[in-house]
């Protein structure tokens, strides 16, 4: 299947590990320009130098925390220096501290917001005029299953990554006729150093594999697979949804 996306430019977000740098690679796989962006520049450039090989490719890779104001701009000044169009946009960033209520300050839920919601909004604001002009864009948010079935002891994700499915259906409806699809991807448990730092903390992660009706943990590029469809001119017609890749975790019937 030809999924349209060959010399599209991509702009991943929190891509040097994990999901993001899954979504890079699928996206590279299938002939996008892939532009990525992490904290850890040497993780960074090891991660460039991975998919340039498997996908023989260049790739351009951005350091930078999208959490600092500064360093966000100066991320997007490198990215439309080098490129004066995002077809892509993939939102994504690390997770925020577990932990219950009552053992939170309000620094966590300060910086919280700034990692979660400001920086996805910031990145939305830098690529709708270029999407707008060229009447084609792809938004595509990376959150949790906590969006739709809260997770335990994992209260600062629960509630601030539902604001950005809000946010995400909302531009849906704005941006629609300016051909630019906006959707939610919630990854369940999968296998990335965030979910094993999660069961080191709490032991209690380990037994949520016997919730999940496939009975495993999901793997970076089964997610990844499902981000690259929506990001692909095959999925249209499909916006303003939040799709769960969660091997069925997630127990509410809409």
């Amino acid at each position: 299947m030809d999924l349209g996306l060959r010399n599209k430019v991509a702009f991943v977000a929190a891509s040097s590990d994990g999901l993001g740098k899954a979504v890079a690679m699928e996206l590279a796989k299938e002939g996008a320009t892939v532009i990525i962006n992490g904290r850890n520049k040497e993780k960074l450039e090891q991660t460039k130098k991975e998919i340039e090989h498997k996908c023989n490719t260049k790739v351009l890779a951005i350091s930078g925390d999208l959490s600092n104001d500064n360093k966000r701009n100066s991320v997007l000044n490198t990215l439309f220096k080098h490129h004066n169009k995002v077809d892509i946009l993939v939102t994504n960033t690390g997770g925020p501290p577990s932990g219950k209520f009552e053992n939170l300050s309000m620094d966590d839920w300060d910086n919280t917001y700034k990692l979660l919601l400001a920086s996805t909004v910031a990145l939305v604001k830098a690529v709708i005029p270029g999407m707008k002009q060229q009447q084609f864009g792809r938004i595509i948010a990376i959150t949790s299953q906590a969006v739709k079935q809260p997770v335990d002891n994992l209260i600062l994700s629960n509630s601030v990554r539902a604001s950005v499915a809000g946010l995400m259906k909302t531009l849906a409806s704005e941006l629609g006729e300016f051909n630019i699809t906006v959707n939610n991807v919630m990854p369940g448990y999968t296998k990335t150093n965030r979910l094993l730092s999660l069961i080191e903390s709490n032991p209690s992660f380990k037994s949520a594999i016997d919730e999940i009706p496939l009975k495993r943990f999901g793997n970076p590029e089964e997610f990844a697979a499902a981000v690259t469809f929506l990001a692909s001119e095959r999925a249209s017609y499909i916006t303003g949804t939040s799709l769960a890749v969660d091997g069925g975790w997630i127990k509410h019937i809409l």
